[in-house]
């Protein structure tokens, strides 16, 4: 990241002292129509903007941070939300939130509204489908912080709160390995996204550790929604032979639980099946849903830990920081093959 262009580099450019950009900038009466503006064209040249973050502290004013996630309405990131939002309340920070519908489009349009708001930060889990960074790269050349979660990038120099997916992923596909599941089925969806990357490197590596092949007709990517999970049981997998279910989402895990019962197969004893998520449903359904929890209060009380971190070091605005949760296995009847048989 680029060195935050200054008032002193406005200062230089116009030949005027420091102290007059920042009364032109603030609308000082006693500073000339004309300054004022040669100030802010020379500002708007070379992309500055007040730091807002250190006023902030300064000053102890409430700021603006603002949360990008791709669904408002799923569990995981609410809880996310509560989780920012107890860390940013308690400095003194309000939070906006808003939703990209798995939609690029509509994230650049929402980061785009939070630049304009003169936020302090953003926090962003990012689109299923989001392969261009641009808006982000120019928040961050506005001197903006951005800390991701969840669905991060290596694209993005920005500081990451996120679970060990691998590890969840190995543990899921271990733990179907171990109730003598065979064949796995992984529910995945497309490759962008880290996490489903490494719940998946997850998988293939607990397989291969087991010296099971992996099999690609066992590996289904789709948009991990409970119409793919029935779509997947009930289309893709009618000529495939398999006792297991790995699922990237607890969603799609659903999905496959109900397509599993309409084919009158018994969970476990015929497919065993394990989610990822930790939604609030799982423990609900019948048979309670096997999952791995990925903590998501903790981890956004974590990304705003690591907004705070960022912008209270002495170091510039460029150093970022990662914080990496740890994933834990929860078994329930839909996978405990094993205990079933022990009754």
């Amino acid at each position: 990241m680029k060195r935050k262009p200054t008032i002193q580099d406005i200062a230089a450019k116009l030949d005027i002292t420091p102290s007059t950009v920042s009364r032109a900038l603030n609308d000082h009466p006693r500073i000339s129509v004309s300054t004022k503006k040669a100030v802010q064209r020379v500002a708007d040249e070379i992309n500055y903007r007040p730091n807002f973050v250190a006023s902030a502290l300064r000053k102890g004013t409430t700021q603006l941070l603002g949360l990008v996630v791709p669904r408002i309405d799923r569990a995981f990131f609410s809880s996310v939300i509560r989780g920012v939002e107890e860390i940013a309340l308690d400095k003194g920070y309000s939070v906006i939130v808003a939703q990209s519908n798995e939609d690029i489009n509509r994230e650049r349009d929402v980061i785009k509204a939070f630049l304009n708001a003169r936020v302090a930060g953003i926090f962003c889990s990012l689109g299923k489908n989001t392969t261009e960074f641009d808006h982000y790269l120019e928040a961050q050349k506005q001197g903006i912080p951005i800390v991701l979660f969840d669905r991060t990038t290596t694209s993005i120099d920005a500081s990451k709160a996120v679970i060990d997916d691998y590890l969840g992923g190995y543990m899921a596909t271990e733990h179907l390995i171990k109730q003598e599941c065979k064949r796995i089925v992984h529910l995945t969806s497309h490759q962008v996204s880290n996490i489903y990357k490494e719940r998946q490197r997850g998988y293939l590596d607990a397989l291969s550790d087991h010296g099971i092949a992996v099999d690609n007709n066992l590996m289904i990517r789709c948009d991990l929604q409970v119409e793919d999970g029935i779509n997947a049981v009930s289309n893709f997998l009618v000529n495939e032979p398999y006792d297991g279910i790995f699922s990237a989402s607890d969603y799609a895990a659903l999905g496959a639980i109900q397509a599993l019962k309409s084919k009158g197969k018994s969970i476990p004893e015929d497919v065993c099946v394990v989610g990822f998520s930790n939604e609030p449903f799982t423990e609900f359904v019948e048979p309670a849903l096997s999952t791995v929890d990925q903590f998501p209060e903790d981890m956004g009380r974590a990304a705003a830990d690591l907004f705070f971190k960022q912008i209270e070091s002495d170091l510039d605005l460029s150093t970022t920081y990662k914080t990496m949760l740890q994933p834990q296995l929860i078994i329930r009847k839909s996978s405990n093959r094993l205990n079933l048989k022990l009754k």
